[in-house]
């Protein structure tokens, strides 16, 4: 039941203006904490209206809205605020009509339902998966889910970057230094192996650096002219000319790379409906890019590469062929956009990439547009920023990366470890403790993670995550679990709203009030593509259910009380079950 409209219909019938005020006259606020209400109206949009001053009219429309709207019981006004109370019967109303909604917050997809894809993940093929990773795809796979629940279609891709020089350097130093060594023989997990020999030939590439300048070379000499560099740049070439040789040392090396990324997914628990392949889409984009100069959308310089003017755009002039007519990166992305649409029918689509590449994203997006594609209106980069531990950033090529399966093993180890000192859960079956280890471990990673707005960077602590207070992810489970042992100890399993006449206590309302905005914070969550808003959502719920269950004794010797508090128990496990699969987290029965 929206309030709000029978509020509005009431003040036009009493101003006596039903056609001449607008929905615009209208403004409702939140009631501040130390003023009675459950809703505030302002009343100095109206004056407009009515000649008068504000608190007179205030206390006319309060006196008129208890006479005519059954639900409202008291008011009060503040300056030029109304605050408004609603009656018990009202809330406990609320209460049943969001239980018996089925998956209340969420919008149910059907035919007319939009079609959209999130790209995430996108990984080079020479390297395993660190935090800037484990953050992107933890967002690309909240976002989807968020937007299921908005009744979208989603589909969640990733563009895997498998070509390049980055990759041939991982190829030449297995081929120089592996000695036949494979994943297997070494028992290495495969992103792992080739991002090791990734290091090596950087390692051996700065001691050929080192000897050039010592015999007089200048630096940036001796780095265009180190022969190891020289011998990638040759191994690139082969491969851009299907090599034999080099295509199947280049399949074998991948397929030890996907080997592994599909272990870090599963591990945090993401998938994907396709993957698009850098080496595949780029062909694609030149295409258009030529077609693009052929319609006078782009131009050629004399050197024959070939360009985009975006100046009276407020850009720059971009490369999109070079004058050997290879490809830069804008030219493959092209191509993937118009694959993805093509494939999948989409009208929507949010890359998931950081913030350094946002001029980037205004470019690819302009030159769609300017390629004549009407869906290109409805591109969103969902740009978010760098994530950070304690110590330090970190670097890939030294070595020195955060990796992002020997964090997820950390976490679930923390988990392990205080669980263990805690003691509630000794009874547990082994495989029954380790599921909830990771459970914990997984859960206090991604929480942590996502309740940081995407585009602000962020500090990583994993000590602080695992919290079992505060604002994380097990102090959120931890809640749940608690409301399933309340549930067991009541020993009640019809969770419907009884006939309830007991005056409700403060707390009880504000649960319910919260519970309330539950559709409109998925709504913006979806809107905004921000899981934080569900994190904070979740957090303000438990600490309210929280004060409520510390404050209010759930199970008394008065049935009927202890059938409504269960039932509001009920729902605030549902809601946070509900918004912890939104985040890709699980909800323990026990902790």
């Amino acid at each position: 039941m929206d309030m709000t409209h029978s509020i509005e219909n009431s003040v036009k019938d009493y101003l006596q203006k039903k056609h001449e005020v607008t929905v615009e006259s209208f403004e409702f606020q939140q009631t501040r904490k130390e003023f009675e209400g459950d809703t505030t109206l302002v009343v100095f949009p109206l004056l407009r209206y009515v000649k008068t001053n504000p608190v007179k009219l205030g206390e006319e429309l309060g006196e008129h809205l208890v006479k005519d709207v059954e639900q409202i019981c008291a008011f009060n006004v503040i300056k030029g605020f109304l605050n408004l109370s609603f009656t018990n019967s009202f809330f406990v109303n609320q209460l049943e009509e969001i239980i018996t909604t089925q998956d209340f917050g969420t919008q149910q997809k059907d035919e007319k339902s939009d079609k959209m894809m999130v790209e995430f993940s996108s990984p080079n093929t020479n390297k395993p998966l660190h935090l800037g990773h484990v953050r992107n795809n933890l967002l690309g796979h909240s976002v989807s889910e968020i937007l299921k629940a908005n009744g979208k279609e989603v589909f969640k891709t990733q563009i895997i970057n498998d070509r390049g020089i980055h990759i041939c350097k991982s190829m030449l130093a297995w081929q120089k230094f592996g000695q036949g060594e494979t994943p297997k023989s070494t028992e290495m997990k495969g992103d792992h192996f080739v991002g090791k020999y990734y290091v090596i030939f950087d390692q051996k590439y700065k001691e050929e650096i080192k000897e050039l300048t010592e015999k007089g070379r200048t630096e940036e000499e001796a780095k265009k002219q180190a022969p190891l560099l020289l011998e990638a740049q040759k191994l690139l070439k082969k491969w851009e000319k299907n090599d034999t040789e080099t295509v199947a040392l280049w399949n074998k090396m991948n397929s030890w790379v996907y080997e592994g990324f599909e272990k870090t997914y599963s591990d945090l628990g993401v998938d994907f409906d396709k993957n698009y392949y850098e080496s595949e889409t780029y062909i694609l984009g030149k295409e258009f890019v030529l077609k693009g100069l052929k319609d006078g959308i782009f131009y050629k310089k004399e050197d024959g590469s070939i360009w985009v003017d975006l100046s009276e755009d407020g850009l720059d002039e971009k490369l999109l062929l070079r004058a050997d007519g290879t490809s830069v990166y804008i030219t493959q992305d092209i191509g993937t956009a118009i694959q993805r649409v093509k494939d999948f029918q989409i009208n929507g689509l949010v890359y998931t990439v950081g913030n350094e590449q946002d001029y980037h994203f205004k470019v690819l997006f302009l030159i769609l547009k300017k390629l004549g594609f009407a869906w290109a209106e409805h591109l969103y980069h969902l740009s978010y920023g760098m994530v950070e531990l304690p110590d330090g950033k970190m670097k890939s090529r030294e070595g020195t990366v955060v990796d992002a399966d020997q964090l997820i093993e950390e976490m679930v180890t923390s988990a392990q470890e205080i669980a263990e000192e805690l003691g509630k859960i000794d009874d547990l079956e082994k495989e029954e403790k380790q599921k909830l280890y990771q459970a914990i471990g997984k859960g206090a990673l991604k929480y942590f993670i996502l309740k940081v707005d995407p585009r602000k960077n962020m500090l990583f602590d994993p000590k602080e995550s695992i919290d079992f207070q505060g604002n994380t992810g097990p102090f959120i489970q931890y809640t749940h679990a608690r409301i399933q042992s309340l549930k067991r100890k009541a020993n009640v399993t019809d969770f419907s709203v009884v006939d309830y006449k007991n005056a409700l206590d403060l707390k009880e309302k504000d649960i319910i009030k919260h519970l309330l905005k539950l559709p409109s914070t998925i709504s913006q969550a979806g809107d905004e593509l921000n899981p934080a808003l569900i994190c904070n959502y979740t957090y303000d719920l438990v600490k309210l259910f929280n004060s409520f269950y510390q404050n209010s004794p759930i199970i008394t010797e008065d049935k009927n009380v202890t059938q409504f508090r269960i039932s509001i128990a009920d729902q605030v496990a549902k809601t946070i079950a509900l918004n912890l699969n939104l985040l890709g987290i699980e909800s323990p029965q026990r902790m």
